[in-house]
């Protein structure tokens, strides 16, 4: 029998083509992972979230992957299985996970309900969300896993680190589209679930996408095994077995790697989710716009990752690559750290330079556990490293909800159209208080926020029996004339209101109340109604620096001192640098070639 020389994956069409397709679904995944990241006081304003709830809503990406095991379960199928199964498996799983995720931020069944979950009361709605989020997080976890096999099967003794570094950015990619057109999106649909609606349609077209992968696998699977019969080669390597994993965890290396990446990512992913909040509070950068910079990170890591995995591919270096990663994400979280450092100029800086870390150490440790870890295994060594990063990606976000509801709240403002304190539009300079006297807005902590309620005392209908209008006891005229057409006819079927005119002809919008608040409301025959303090002097205007009257009810944002919880990222790199130190030594100890080019001459 003739030899056959090559194999599907000798053809640069074929496998650049395979990998096209794979890091498709992998960026349908990733939009949905960061799409709320940016709607963070919309949700606040909206659906009443507060940081505690947002924190506990993000880390729910981890709950079943971390305490019901489903990674390692992931990873397990996949070796067991293959990548064909694995794959559509989880690209289910992420649909059905983001169905349940928007069904529950958009429905009104959940509106005012708390439920008794073991020793806590839950928000029904940020749970139903945080579940539907745990669900995908298996499904878009397990895809990564999967993907990463994949690329090795197609790129082993080729371009593997370039391979992943594209992946990377394509997933990068969605990241970025997440977090620069959720709000655009959000606020043209005038609802915070449309976002997620977009997210849905993406991966059910992402899962049509690796179905058409799994055709070209089945080709290659093909063409190996001619391959093999015709050159008499026999695999050397045993099928996995469960023993194995023991084999993958008294490994020292495979844990540096591990732990390398549980602290790396776990300084980035979560910073993303509260950058946006970030760039508002510390950098007072317009809510429109903020997202754009965050954005920047993942835009730029789709240029570099591929070009530090092609440099890693030819000349090597693959341990130092992640120390000066590591460098850079510490620098980028001190600068943040430091209170007075706040222009907006240097928010973009950072990001930028943070990109460049973000792309050095993923381009690097991604494609060194298989220089590390058997082939047989990789598909539950990649399970396990992500499942150890689960613990960071579910843990710290929670964390930093919490220390920024306990200890950085600073107040509230009110601001000029739909932003904060802008570099784009007119500042709030002073405020007019009861008294008449104006006052100059020297800090954020002097804005300070009261709840009220008072009763609704007399109930305003039209002609044909429609309610148009509520009077409270302090005489505040709740108009329903100021909503949209969408939001009267959901507040004529439910019997409520969506948005306040005071005496003062002051407008609380429907975008900053939710139904289920005044439902509550309607029902004990109160209305909540928010003050505004400069001291003990109460609001009554703001002003901005072109002397515009703004209302003190109008476009309500909390507002947050970020010091405490970037001196947590700071920690995390501190650590991610120290484990970067140990693994390039055992590199040196054991020889695995960590520092060595990937492609063979």
């Amino acid at each position: 029998m003739e030899a056959i020389t090559k194999t599907l994956r000798d053809s640069k069409a074929a496998r650049w083509t395979a990998l096209a397709v794979v890091a498709f679904t992998m960026l349908c995944g990733y939009y949905l992972t960061d799409v709320m990241a940016p709607l963070k006081g919309l949700l606040e304003g909206q659906l009443h979230w507060n940081s505690s709830e947002f924190g506990f809503f993000t880390s729910a990406y981890g709950w079943f992957n971390v305490f019901l095991l489903m990674l390692i379960v992931g990873g397990l199928i996949l070796d067991k299985m293959g990548v064909r199964f694995t794959g559509l498996m989880a690209a289910s799983i992420m649909v059905i996970g983001t169905a349940i995720k928007y069904w529950a931020v958009s429905t009104h069944m959940l509106d005012g309900q708390t439920w008794h979950v073991l020793f806590w009361h839950v928000n029904a709605q940020v749970l139903m969300a945080g579940i539907g989020f745990a669900i995908f997080g298996v499904g878009v976890e397990t895809a990564g896993i999967t993907v990463s096999k994949i690329i090795v099967k197609w790129f082993k003794g080729k371009e593997m680190a370039l391979a992943m570094g594209l992946e990377m950015a394509t997933a990068r990619l969605g990241t970025a589209l997440a977090l620069s057109t959720s709000v655009p999106i959000a606020k043209a649909f005038n609802t915070v679930s449309a976002p997620i609606l977009v997210c849905l349609i993406m991966l059910c077209i992402g899962l049509i996408s690796f179905f058409i992968y799994t055709f070209m696998d089945k080709r290659l699977d093909a063409s190996q095994a001619a391959y093999d019969e015709a050159n008499q080669t026999v695999d050397s390597e045993e099928a996995f077995h469960v023993k194995d994993i023991w084999n993958i965890v008294s490994n020292k290396g495979w844990w540096y790697i591990a732990i390398l990446c549980v602290l790396f990512y776990s300084a980035v992913f979560p910073f993303l989710k509260y950058a946006t909040d970030l760039m508002v509070s510390k950098f007072h950068i317009n809510e429109d716009w903020a997202g754009l910079i965050p954005a920047l990170l993942p835009f730029g890591t789709i240029l570099l990752t591929p070009l530090f995995g092609n440099l890693y591919d030819r000349k090597g270096k693959g341990a130092s690559i992640m120390i000066i990663g590591a460098i850079l994400l510490i620098f980028v979280h001190v600068i943040f750290t430091i209170p007075f450092l706040n222009h907006w100029i240097i928010a973009i800086l950072l990001i930028l330079v943070l990109g460049v870390g973000f792309s050095l150490v993923p381009s690097a440790m991604w494609p060194s556990v298989p220089k590390i870890i058997p082939e047989k295994q990789l598909g539950t060594a990649y399970a396990l490293v992500f499942w150890v990063q689960n613990w960071g990606l579910m843990g710290v976000p929670a964390l930093i909800g919490w220390v920024l509801n306990k200890w950085c709240f600073l107040g509230y403002f009110a601001v000029a159209g739909t932003g904060f304190v802008t570099t784009q539009g007119p500042q709030i300079t002073r405020v007019v208080a009861a008294d008449q006297k104006i006052y100059p807005v020297t800090t954020v902590g002097a804005i300070s926020r009261k709840d009220v309620d008072l009763k609704i005392t007399q109930f305003i209908k039209n002609t044909d029996g429609k309610l148009s209008a509520v009077i409270t006891s302090a005489n505040n005229k709740i108009n329903a004339e100021v909503m949209t057409k969408k939001h009267l006819k959901q507040a004529i079927k439910n019997g409520t209101i969506t948005a306040v005119v005071t005496s003062a002809n002051d407008t609380i919008s429907s975008e900053y109340i939710t139904i289920r608040s005044l439902k509550k409301a309607a029902k004990k025959g109160e209305l909540k109604v928010i003050d505004y303090y400069a001291g003990d002097k109460k609001i009554e205007n703001f002003v901005t620096s072109d002397g515009q009257k703004i209302s003190k009810l109008s476009n309500v944002f909390s507002h947050y001192n970020y010091t405490r919880p970037m001196m947590i990222f700071t920690g995390l790199g501190l650590l991610a640098l120290l484990f970067a130190f140990l693994l390039k030594a055992e590199d040196k100890k054991k020889g695995y070639g960590l520092e060595l080019p990937n492609i063979k001459p």
